[in-house]
């Protein structure tokens, strides 16, 4: 496993849309190990491909608060297919470092995908969890988070 590069804003990867992981192969199952090994040491709950400047569909996920008992979602080629609810919260991005701004997300989103097995699976998540589903697939699609911003952005050290 190794530690990626993480894009930042203004970098045009970020805004091309990624195309589906059609196989497993040794590749993208060591981009997979790559991107959680990344996602823990930025201590961020979420990572998606392009963010290591890979235009794939895949996401991972953790939003566990145990170092001991992590549970990381991998999610490859998800699509959320219901969501409800809506929630305004601070959001930030390891992709938009030292910032934060409010975004309304819904509170419930169904989502499918293949898992590390390439097998069908669905996930039901709320408040946190569908919130970091709704923000690393925007990223699939080539948006950040700072387009659905409600107001500024703020620097980090400001909110503390």
């Amino acid at each position: 496993m190794a530690i990626r590069q993480i894009r930042k804003m203004g970098d045009d990867i970020l805004s091309k849309t990624c195309r589906p992981v059609t196989e497993m192969t040794e590749k993208i199952s060591v981009l997979i190990d790559d991107m959680l090994e990344t996602m823990y040491d930025a201590q961020g709950v979420g990572l998606a491909a392009p963010q290591v400047g890979v235009l794939r569909r895949l996401v991972v996920i953790d939003v566990s608060t145990d170092e001991d008992k992590m549970e990381p979602l991998i999610m490859i080629n998800p699509v959320i297919t219901e969501s409800s609810g809506a929630d305004s919260a601070q959001e930030g991005c390891l992709s938009v470092p030292g910032k934060v701004a409010d975004v309304t997300r819904p509170t419930f989103v169904k989502a499918l995908y293949k898992d590390r097995d390439m097998n069908d699976c669905e996930v039901e998540a709320h408040d946190l969890l569908a919130r970091c589903i709704c923000h690393e697939l925007d990223h699939l699609d080539g948006h950040l988070y700072v387009e659905k911003a409600e107001g500024p952005l703020r620097d980090v050290e400001a909110e503390e």
